[in-house]
């Protein structure tokens, strides 16, 4: 006679020798019960098939794609086997009798199989489970209508038993999932090259169909225990249990390895938002590539395995908890895990009444250019006399008010941050209201400065958050200063500006926007100043309309009315407008920038500018760019997707409307028109696809003839240069530009035009990529 599973104490109360011990024993006793057992009962209750038995086998042969069989009983004893010849198709498996499942002989299926028992699912030591598509094992029942149609399915049920891995679960190219209300533990091995492992405890579980990512979700909590013991391989890897535990207590190497496939990243999820996650000694997550994958975990509480030092070996590690306090025990896993190459990014929430501080109270040090972010809802402390240290390229992040709502979190430091033998980054950000206390700050004297486009120019950098309009409007009391905006900001019809005088300081957007959907006569900053860099920064929805300019000189952009620093990463969009020139007037507008003087890298405008003739009779004068109105320093890697429309004595151009500076590998799709006398009564100005007038074109600069209705430009583009359609979607029409895996440019698939390279890999603030032919 079978047995129910019996319940096991947690593992936190039970040590997981014990636990085994009792497990084995309740085996013993299931597998003397089963000695010769097979499946009892089956009946098709949808679908259809035949069920035979020829001794100590039992052969399913199902005829439809899907199918569910009724049966008294599912166990099957040692040495025994049940097969299931189902195709590709899925059988669902529900055990309407009043005992466990103990699966302690071979059970297979050509498809995927699902095995429903509210008393409990057992896998013994001998037993071996094969599937070629996926495999469920739950407690939790299924709708049958559900299940025939296909598509996603929710696990419910009123059953607090325990699904049981001691043997060995695999699917060759599917999925294996365990499900259960009570306890579900894996003490034996599980593998999906092609699929996820995924095992979660929860009253109510939402699974589906995922290429990419996970596919079981806990949607309500039964404080139920994932225990895994054993050892689990696959693409991906999902332990989670909502308001339950997780441990993850095997001392084996690799306990946990996700492999990662060509559509599947590598990926290792440890989830119990309310409960506790128990660390193993090891989580290794890679692509198929070969590079790093990621490993997620989500815990009321975060707890070590013991006296052991775990090692997550992946691309990136995320930690998110309520708060967090980093002691010995948790600096030596993340020194471990940082010196094997893994990025490590502590998140807290500030949930369950905790305060979400992260506080520093024992030495961290590692070597290589993993890097380290302590990301804490509120503040960020590191203790007295702690040092937290870095050999090699490693960045380091401190940010407190993580959320950006003004929560008055700082950086709070009585310790050292040792960056004297690194080429890595230290940034510390701070609430605009919050205390920052810097501790010893010790930089490289040798630090160079990265990359142009990163706009990195300072080592050790402090940041003042900014989160509001508020916030906003406080840059003006110190232009120098360093900021970074700490969320998306609504400008709510505000005409806010920076500065009257020049900003001289840094300003990280970190990839945010700046929602300003205003009219006014000014861009965002009034200047930025020759040591000013704004970087990873967007202005959206932004609008600027000038009426009379006559005799005074209307300069202006979405960003900024003068560049004379540093602009990369960033863009704007909205509109640019002129309803009147004046006799005698000088205009200039630019989608980003009305006159640079500085460098602007790897940034864009999909701003319009619309000007008007005047039509007192007398012509204005002035230049209108998609990007730049007047360039006379440096644009790399940018572009323009605008329209750009103008008259009178107008120079209008794609991207610049006059440059004597120098643009390289930057391009324009918006058309153009106007300059030149495109209206009745200008007899002067000009057009052109990329550049409307001066210098900055040259031999290697390129446009589209057909589309633009451009056969010049005004930069010094040779007339050769411009091509068809079809000549701009062969990468051989370029000459001189570099189409290499290291090169600026690429040529995606099914485009009719090259993109920069960092388009087709956007990076903070970077945008979406132009869609329609460029000007080049």
């Amino acid at each position: 006679m079978q047995r129910p599973i019996h319940s096991l104490a947690p593992a936190k109360q039970r040590p997981i020798s014990q636990a085994c011990a009792v497990i084995a024993a309740m085996l013993a006793t299931m597998s003397a019960a089963n000695a010769g057992t097979l499946p009892q009962g089956g009946q098709f209750a949808a679908g259809t098939g035949s069920i035979a038995t020829s001794g100590s086998a039992l052969t399913v042969n199902q005829s439809t794609a899907r199918g569910i069989i009724d049966w008294n009983s599912f166990s099957i004893g040692s040495g025994n086997q049940v097969t299931f010849n189902n195709g590709n198709g899925a059988t669902l498996n529900r055990v309407t009798g009043g005992n466990a499942s103990s699966i302690l002989g071979s059970l297979s299926a050509t498809g995927s199989l699902y095995v429903i028992n509210p008393q409990g699912i057992v896998v013994g030591s001998t037993g071996v489970v094969t599937t070629g598509g996926r495999f469920v094992a739950s407690t939790l029942d299924v709708d049958n209508s559900s299940f025939m149609n296909g598509g996603p399915l929710t696990l419910t049920g009123s059953s607090n038993q325990n699904v049981v891995n001691l043997g060995k679960i695999g699917s060759t190219q599917g999925d294996v999932f365990l499900v259960a209300a009570g306890k579900v533990e894996n003490a034996g091995a599980i593998s999906a090259p092609h699929g996820t492992a995924e095992l979660a405890a929860g009253r109510q579980i939402l699974l589906q169909d995922s290429s990419t990512g996970r596919q079981v979700f806990v949607q309500s909590g039964s404080k139920g225990t994932v225990l895994d013991s054993g050892v689990v391989a696959a693409a991906q890897v999902s332990l989670q249990a909502a308001d339950g535990n997780v441990y993850a207590l095997s001392g084996n190497h690799d306990a946990i390895r996700a492999t990662g496939t060509a559509t599947r990243d590598g990926h290792v999820w440890l989830v119990a938002d309310t409960g506790t996650v128990e660390l193993p000694q090891a989580i290794t997550a890679a692509n198929a590539d070969g590079t790093g994958g990621a490993v997620d975990t989500v815990a009321g509480t975060l707890t070590f395995c013991g006296n052991c030092t775990p090692t997550v070996t992946a691309g990136t590690w995320t930690l998110t908890t309520p708060s967090y306090k980093i002691d010995g025990t948790a600096a030596a896993a993340f020194s471990r895990s940082l010196n094997a190459g893994t990025s490590i990014d502590v998140r807290t929430t500030g949930a369950a009444g905790s305060e979400g501080d992260i506080n520093v109270i024992s030495n961290l040090a590692w070597n290589g250019n993993a890097s380290l972010a302590l990301d804490a809802f509120r503040a960020v402390t590191l203790g007295s006399g702690k040092t937290i240290a870095n050999t090699g390229g490693g960045n380091l992040t401190l940010r407190a008010d993580a959320t950006g709502i003004d929560n008055g979190g700082g950086v709070l430091s009585v310790g050292t941050i040792d960056w004297s033998k690194s080429t890595g980054i230290v940034a510390m950000y701070s609430d605009m209201n919050g205390t920052y206390v810097p501790g010893t700050l010790v930089g490289n004297s040798g630090w160079v400065k990265p990359a142009l486009e990163t706009g990195i120019v300072t080592q050790l950098t402090a940041y003042r958050l900014v989160n509001s309009v508020n916030d906003l409007q406080n840059v003006s009391q110190n232009l120098a200063g360093n900021y970074a905006l700490g969320r998306d900001i609504d400008a709510n019809g505000s005409a806010i500006m920076i500065g009257g005088a020049a900003f001289t300081g840094q300003f990280d957007g970190l990839g945010h926007v700046i929602d300003r959907p205003s009219t006014s006569t000014a861009g965002l900053f009034a200047q930025i100043g020759a040591t000013g860099v704004v970087r990873n920064l967007g202005v959206t929805n932004s609008g600027i309309s000038f009426g009379h300019c006559y005799a005074d000189a209307c300069t202006t952009g979405l960003l900024t009315q003068e560049n004379d620093g540093l602009i990369t990463r960033s863009h704007s969009t909205g509109a640019l407008s002129f309803n009147d020139f004046g006799p005698g007037s000088t205009y200039s507008a630019g989608g980003l920038v009305g006159q640079n003087n500085g460098t602007i890298a790897q940034s864009w405008s999909s701003a319009g500018i619309r000007g008007m003739p005047d039509f007192s009779g007398g012509p204005g004068s002035g230049d209108l760019g998609g990007l730049v109105a007047d360039n006379n320093g440096v644009i790399t890697q940018s572009y323009a997707t605008g329209d750009i429309s103008g008259g009178g004595w107008a120079f209008v151009g794609g991207l610049a409307g006059r440059s004597n500076g120098t643009i390289t590998q930057s391009f324009s799709t918006g058309a153009v028109s106007g300059g030149g006398g495109s209206y009745w009564y200008g007899p002067g100005g000009g057009a052109g696809g990329l550049i409307g007038a001066g210098t900055g074109g040259g031999g290697n600069d390129y446009w589209n003839a057909q589309t633009s209705g451009m056969a010049t430009d005004g930069g010094g583009v040779p007339a050769q240069n411009g091509l068809t359609t079809a000549q701009m979607s062969d990468p051989a029409s370029f000459a001189g530009w570099d189409f290499s895996a290291a090169g600026a440019w690429v040529m995606p698939a099914g485009s009719t035009f090259p993109q920069l390279r960092w388009q087709a890999a956007p990076t903070a603030g970077s945008g979406s990529s132009a869609t329609s032919s460029p000007l080049l």
